[in-house]
């Protein structure tokens, strides 16, 4: 798993980080790593393929009735 170092972080930021760990129950890396995946990966983002579904669904949705091709796939030719 990557690891990224931190340099010059001020001595209030640190103690602050310390604190509000500590008052998540956690430890001062696992606070960072909440506070990181929060900031990166919102819990509201919003997810492409659950709203084209919702769009399709408030449209009544698409019939797509597509029949199979049966016929064997050709081998790929690497010469």
């Amino acid at each position: 798993m990557p690891a990224v170092t931190v340099r010059n972080l001020p001595e209030e930021t640190h103690r602050a980080l310390k604190l509000r760990a500590a008052q998540h129950g956690r430890s001062t890396e696992a606070e960072i790593r909440e506070i990181l995946e929060d900031a990166v990966r919102p819990k509201t983002r919003v997810k492409i393929g659950s709203e084209l579904a919702a769009f399709g669904q408030h449209f009544g949705g698409f019939d797509l009735d597509f029949a199979r091709d049966q016929t064997p796939a050709e081998p790929a030719v690497f010469e």
